[in-house]
């Protein structure tokens, strides 16, 4: 059985979602040529702490940063380092999970650092438009599998490689809950949306291979063959009448 949110809990994880918001649009402001990944958590760690929030992501599973920094070839999971520094060209993840008042919310996006080839440019900008294709796939009705059915079709049209073993998953009072949403046509069990459900969808694509390597750090999930990655993130809250983004 999938948690249903309470109205109480949903008001909680709406403000959550507005917290996260703020954090990731100051946080950019600091995305430049020249820092580390370490700086930048540092960072993000202060815009958690004077939001009056805590990292979801720190020390979860023994997890060392506040948030995960991901760069080019890293798809997920990406261990701030205070050897990696940021680089023209580079694209980045910012993967930011907060807790307000007991709940989780979580959200990544994917930049670009100054000038990058169309090819580039248009790969970010359709991992980010699959996100969206997911979650207009949310309302009572419809299943899981609808969602991942869209982000896969619209990766598998683009013939980018699609990340098959992390997914979207459900959030709440636990950082990771049931379900989980996979990016293709595949579920380990499908669930009917119905209100009051929240959970993450968060399409990964590659210019390459599917396949990935974990790094002697333990955490960053690098494509085996070096290409490229993408990846988006929202915490959705399924309505009456269709969904609601809150991050």
């Amino acid at each position: 059985m999938l948690s249903i949110k309470s109205l109480d809990e949903i008001v909680i994880m709406k403000e959550a979602g507005k917290i996260l918001s703020f954090i990731r649009k100051e946080l950019l402001k600091f995305l430049k040529v020249g820092i580390s990944t370490f700086d930048l958590d540092m960072i993000a760690f202060d815009l958690i702490k004077k939001n009056g929030v805590i990292s979801a992501f720190k020390g979860y599973q023994g997890f060392g940063g506040y948030i995960c920094i991901s760069v080019n070839e890293a798809v997920v999971h990406g261990l701030p380092s205070k050897t990696r520094i940021l680089k023209l060209g580079d694209i980045v993840t910012l993967d930011i999970g907060i807790k307000h008042k007991g709940y989780c919310v979580d959200s990544a996006w994917t930049y670009s650092l100054g000038s990058v080839s169309n090819k580039i440019k248009q790969f970010i900008e359709n991992t980010k438009k699959s996100l969206f294709l997911g979650i207009e796939q949310v309302k009572p009705g419809n299943k899981i599998s609808d969602i991942s059915r869209a982000i896969g079709k619209f990766g598998n049209k683009h013939n980018y490689g699609i990340i098959e073993i992390f997914s979207g998953h459900g959030i709440g009072k636990k950082l990771h809950e049931e379900p989980y949403i996979f990016n293709f046509d595949f579920v380990l069990k499908d669930y009917v949306l119905e209100p009051g459900m929240t959970f993450c969808i968060e399409p990964m694509f590659t210019l390459g291979t599917k396949e990935i390597k974990i790094l002697k750090d333990g955490w960053t999930a690098v494509t085996s063959d070096s290409s490229l990655s993408a990846h988006f993130e929202h915490t959705v809250l399924v309505t009456d009448k269709g969904y609601e983004i809150l991050t």
